[in-house]
């Protein structure tokens, strides 16, 4: 079993600047591709990027690249989102998600991760 504990959630400026943090406990992660999703009230969970375990690879929506950055340390088993420039259209609850299955596609696909967190909440003022 995997546990997900997102953090640093909050307000923020438009134009601002925030790093979620994604603790994991009751297993390892080193070795397993972590995503970063977000969903806003009354739209679907939405797929932000993944970092991967080799090389510690990492892939963006579109909507967000150039503006944030997945990073891993895995002595700590954690897995950070900076995002930078927010805009209005980034608030949402961001969610972490770990895949353990080996599946290695379709890393937007929030079907094929296998452990989520709880979400911290992300909110911009203008």
């Amino acid at each position: 079993q995997v546990q997900l504990a997102e953090s640093g959630g909050g307000l923020v400026q438009a134009g601002g600047s925030l790093r979620l943090s994604c603790a994991a406990s009751g297993r390892t992660v080193t070795n397993y591709p972590m995503g970063w999703f977000r969903q806003a009230p009354g739209k679907e969970r939405e797929f932000v990027g993944v970092i991967r375990w080799i090389g510690s690879r990492t892939a963006y929506a579109i909507s967000v690249k150039g503006r944030i950055t997945i990073s891993r340390d895995n002595a700590k088993n954690t897995v950070y989102l900076q995002m930078n420039s927010l805009k209005p259209e980034d608030p949402a609850v961001y969610y972490c998600a770990a895949r353990t299955r080996p599946v290695f596609t379709d890393w937007a696909d929030a079907r094929l991760y296998d452990y989520w967190g709880q979400g911290t909440q992300v909110t911009v003022s203008s």
